[in-house]
């Protein structure tokens, strides 16, 4: 564990399952203090518990707040209860969004299925890119960052490419990355740095979410040179790496964390070998 982390702080978003959690338990490990927003119900608060769990065995403490994050009056309340806690210091030394929220409907209906709605839309890209602004706006305002903090958005390669009733949640992918370009442009006066983090196909209960994932994760698992999915544990080593010393001159960046999945088109069955000698 890293004693120089002790009194800093990792706020993470979408911290009770996959990316989030993998990711609060890694940075509690390197030494962070981990606040952690999560949106569950009680049948699943138990994933809570065993998460703080794990963060207070590595020495570590943990705020966990249920609540949505993508609310305005919420968020507003919250960094109150975030600045009373660190005294009004800058102690944030890492914010994460991983919030995976949004509607999986096709643009245009056809054979009685029900197309995306304008509110829809919005919802979508308010809760998995526009809050994303909202939060630093509010975390630089209130002096929070830390000195040469850290921000990593989670997209993914559906923000370049189509995958059925994924239109909407790909738009907020792809305003995602365009507000990371945006934000280390307006943050580098602070030395903080901004990154997205494209992780290759990675079964999480979100991924289960999408219509066709079975087949989805059969082709990741041969398109992948090392034959296997990303896991949420893969992304959070490489989250871990750019927040130690050194890694804050990298940003306005979408970090592939796929093991070189997203660069491959396609690999038949048994032709992974070949494929990769030529």
């Amino acid at each position: 564990m890293n004693d120089e982390n002790q009194n800093l702080w990792a706020l993470i978003l979408g911290a009770s399952s996959g990316f989030g959690e993998a990711a609060a338990l890694k940075l509690a490990e390197d030494g962070y203090n981990i606040i952690g927003l999560h949106l569950d119900r009680q049948a699943t608060m138990h994933n809570v518990e065993r998460i703080t769990g794990h963060i207070h065995s590595f020495g570590r403490s943990s705020v966990f707040i249920n609540a949505n994050a993508a609310d305005s009056i919420k968020r507003q309340e919250i960094i109150s209860d975030i600045k009373s806690l660190l005294k009004g210091k800058p102690l944030i030394k890492v914010l994460m969004h991983s919030l995976a929220f949004g509607t999986l409907k096709p643009f245009i209906s056809k054979e009685g299925e029900q197309a995306l709605t304008k509110a829809q839309m919005e919802m979508t890209l308010d809760v998995m890119a526009h809050s994303l602004v909202y939060w630093v706006q509010d975390l630089v305002s209130n002096n929070l960052f830390a000195e040469k903090g850290r921000i990593f958005a989670m997209t993914s390669s559906g923000g370049h490419s189509v995958i059925p009733s994924y239109g909407a949640v790909s738009a907020a992918k792809a305003a995602l990355e365009s507000h990371v370009r945006q934000l280390t442009a307006e943050l580098g006066h602070l030395e903080v740095s901004v990154n997205a983090i494209m992780a290759g196909v990675t079964d999480t209960p979100a991924l289960r979410k999408i219509p066709g994932s079975d087949p989805m994760i059969e082709v990741a698992k041969r398109k992948n040179p090392r034959g296997r999915l990303t896991s949420p544990e893969d992304v959070a080593k490489i989250i871990s790496l750019l927040c130690k010393d050194g890694g804050e001159w990298i940003s306005g960046s979408v970090i592939n964390a796929d093991g070189g999945e997203d660069i491959v088109n396609f690999i038949g069955q048994g032709e992974r070998d070949s494929s990769i000698i030529l």
